[in-house]
């Protein structure tokens, strides 16, 4: 599938579930790797990223073509298209849209590098910064943390 292919259909599935046009352009771009596209506010473009489609399926892209473009006609109409908007998760709601984009293999897992327990209850957490134990307790049981390794 080419950019061409992916323009096209982008109209057809706006025309569809919106019952409105998509004037502008969309088109895959490589540099995006933990998100499934990006609505440009300025000049109304959208990216998808293409791995969308190649390491999934059509409907995956669908899904995810639908959620920017749930973005773009809220903001073409002046209404709140931020994800926490109830305009927002209504319409997707309404068109099918996913929520959130399925993680590709690009994507890289966060390193855990300070893991701490609690002291009363044992639970342990993993954190990439560390945190003074002295001044944060346990949500569970307000015991004190110390830092495991």
């Amino acid at each position: 599938m080419n950019n061409a292919d992916l323009q096209r259909l982008t109209e057809q599935w706006s025309l569809a579930a919106f019952h409105r046009p998509f004037a502008h352009r969309i088109f895959f771009n490589s540099r995006l790797k933990t998100t499934g596209g990006r609505y440009h506010l300025e000049d109304g473009h959208i990216d998808i990223n293409p791995l969308m489609y190649t390491e999934f399926d059509l409907a995956n892209l669908k899904r995810v073509v639908l959620h920017e473009l749930c973005h773009y006609h809220l903001h073409q109409t002046g209404q709140d298209y931020h994800h926490r908007s109830t305009a927002f998760r209504t319409l997707l709601a309404q068109v099918g849209g996913s929520r959130y984009a399925p993680v590709t293999s690009k994507a890289r897992p966060r390193k855990v590098k300070w893991v701490y327990q609690c002291s009363g209850c044992g639970i342990t957490i993993g954190r990439q910064r560390r945190f003074n134990t002295r001044r944060y307790v346990c949500r569970r049981c307000g015991h004190h943390f110390y830092l495991k390794n």
